[in-house]
């Protein structure tokens, strides 16, 4: 797995256009810092898809008050968020 953070962050953003795209939506114009709850490209099972594959993908399950807007919320902040946890062991 590449922890690379151009490359975390390009497959956050490949996932995020995936999901909006089985919902009808285009986010191939999404930025790194668009809060993605607020962007509307993602109805909320979709936005708990996201969660689900982040977790599954970085191997790094969440705690209850770790899933919020500060961790999760951009793709920047979930970059940052599992380099972070990563680097902290």
């Amino acid at each position: 797995m590449n922890l690379d953070r151009e490359a975390v962050k390009a497959a956050i953003r490949s996932q995020v256009i995936e999901l909006a795209k089985a919902l009808g939506m285009d986010a191939s114009e999404i930025s790194d810092d668009d809060v993605i709850p607020a962007t509307g490209l993602l109805d909320s099972t979709a936005v708990l898809q996201l969660v689900v594959w982040y977790e599954q993908a970085y191997d790094l399950p969440l705690k209850q008050e770790e899933i919020n807007i500060d961790n999760l919320g951009s793709i920047n902040a979930m970059a940052e968020f599992l380099l972070a946890r990563k680097a902290a062991g």
